[in-house]
């Protein structure tokens, strides 16, 4: 998984930072979203985050994008960057 693959969240997932659904449980199973940054390192060390991908999801009607940090295997590819 790199940054810019589209991918799908293939488990359930509860957020309860979702913006349209602020404080209450929100199942993200099949959503969508393009990945951004995958942590594997800080200043040069190598680090092993308990959820090392950070995707956006697109929101109709919000701001900004919705961010959620999910782990690889909680989520499948729908399409791979060039």
């Amino acid at each position: 998984m790199k940054v810019g693959d589209r991918v799908r969240v293939k488990d359930s997932v509860i957020f309860y930072h979702h913006p349209k659904h602020r404080n209450d449980a929100f199942d993200a199973k099949g959503m969508e979203g393009t990945v951004v940054k995958v942590l594997s390192d800080y200043q040069g060390r190598v680090i092993s985050a308990n959820y090392p991908v950070r995707v956006e999801f697109p929101l109709e009607g919000a701001k900004r994008p919705f961010r959620a940090h999910l782990r690889t295997d909680e989520l499948e590819i729908v399409e791979e960057a060039n």
